[in-house]
Order: structure tokens, then sequence, then C-alpha cells
């Protein structure tokens, strides 16, 4: 649920819908949704136990607070480069799927 210009609730469905809502360009919607993805699917494999935080952090050359973070889904000041050197630290890669936009 978000909160309208004239600050009343509203439900919404997709990011396009959020973005209009929060007054962002299609670029910056489209930022918002594809950081928003890679976080939901970071914070679960952070989240799965197989290494801990700190060896994480170690491998993607940033700090163990940081990756708690990601793992906690709280990414703002942290880079999407940061984001991606993380999920290369816990073995896995992200694949660029590029389609037109509705």
């Amino acid at each position: 649920m978000a909160k309208s210009k004239n600050g009343k609730a509203v439900t919404v469905h997709t990011a396009e819908e959020l973005g209009e809502i929060l007054g962002l360009s299609l670029a910056e919607t489209a930022e918002m949704e594809f950081r928003s993805d890679l976080t939901v699917r970071l914070a679960k494999i952070i989240q799965s136990g197989r290494m801990t935080h700190e060896q994480i952090a170690d491998r993607a050359g940033t700090s163990r607070t940081r990756v708690t973070a990601i793992a906690n889904g709280g990414t703002d000041g942290i880079s999407t480069d940061v984001l991606i050197r993380v999920l290369a630290a816990t073995g896995y890669k992200a694949e660029l799927r590029v389609k037109k936009a509705a």
C-alpha cells in the first residue's frame, strides 16, 4: 500500500503504478523494480545460511554490516554494483533478459 500525492492510501499492483504514484520517471521506476527484484532474491540467498555474512562480505569486498542490511532487505545507500558483487560472492550470477515494456 502506498500513499498518493493527496495523502490517501492506495493499493498498487505493479511497479509502474507505484512509480506513477511516487512521481518517478519510467527510468527511475525501472531501476526501482530491478533493484527490488535483485534485493528480494539476494536476501533469500543470504538467509539460506550456506555462508556467514562475514564470508560473503570478505568475498564481495564489502562490510558484514552491508551484507546483513541486504539480508534484511535494506539497500538504501547500497549501490547496485555492490549488490551484484554480493550476489557473485554467494556463488550466484545474474542473467540479463531484456524485453519490451508493456
